[in-house]
């Protein structure tokens, strides 16, 4: 049986560094990526999954629908809208190129599965600055997004509240005990949409992991991230890590 195909686009950034010693200084620049051990836990599942570098994906994420629909489903994961609405031809060159975040309200509306994964430049991120809010990609997603920056860092941890039942295919056999979070973002959840986790009540009990239909597709908004910082190493560790994302995909590539 062939796997089911996943795009990952994001989880990927540059840092720069200037190093000063006494009279004398030299700069440094450092490559970094986001999604290390969720590709490593998801390489032995049921998903091939296609990781976009958030650099690539401003130039090479697909800009047709057929394109898109190679996918199961699409995860967006600490990539800004900039990126993808920024193609270089566009940036670089002033010609009009198709806008990606429209095709992906398509892509889901006809069928395809569509998530997103928090970060500081997922939803609304860092300074308002993933800019999802009032977009195409947020009119498909089961939650809305604030009109300023949503990160809530919780440097103390709070462990999730899971809230949906355990009969649901994304809960099944995690139970209710789940390793702390060191952060999330603030999203409201939409009408006819299904809280299946959320943050402590000392957080407002607010989204953490909620699932939603648009048109013919699933969409899945998970409000923490992947990896550290806001993920700890004792989450990824947690045997319910792969086996959580791994139902996530599941029932996002399940036809509604």
């Amino acid at each position: 049986m062939s796997k089911s195909k996943v795009l990952l686009a994001g989880e990927s950034w540059v840092s720069t560094a200037t190093h000063i010693k006494g009279f004398d200084q030299f700069p440094t620049v450092t490559y970094h990526t986001g999604a290390d051990e969720l590709l490593a836990a998801l390489k032995q599942s049921p998903f091939d999954v296609q990781f976009m570098p958030a650099h690539e994906a401003q130039r090479d994420f697909p800009q047709s629908l057929e394109a898109l629909s190679a996918y199961d489903a699409i995860i967006l994961s600490d990539i800004g809208a900039n990126t993808l609405l920024l193609h270089p031809d566009t940036w670089i060159h002033s010609k009009t190129t198709p806008n990606r975040l429209r095709l992906l309200r398509d892509y889901v509306r006809n069928g395809g599965g569509l998530l997103m994964f928090g970060g500081y430049y997922s939803f609304q991120g860092i300074n308002g600055g993933a800019r999802y809010h009032k977009t195409p990609v947020e009119e498909v997603l089961p939650v809305s997004c604030l009109a300023y920056d949503d990160r809530v860092e919780v440097p103390e941890g709070f462990a999730p509240v899971v809230t949906g039942q355990d009969s649901h295919p994304i809960l099944k056999g995690l139970g209710t005990e789940w390793p702390v979070l060191l952060g999330y973002n603030e999203v409201t959840v939409k009408d006819g949409a299904e809280v299946l986790a959320t943050v402590s009540t000392d957080y407002g009990s607010q989204p953490l992991l909620v699932t939603g239909t648009y048109g013919k597709g699933r969409t899945v908004a998970w409000t923490s991230d992947v990896g550290p910082h806001w993920l700890p190493s004792s989450f990824i560790a947690w045997p319910g890590y792969k086996t959580l994302f791994e139902q996530m995909l599941a029932w996002a590539t399940a036809k509604v």
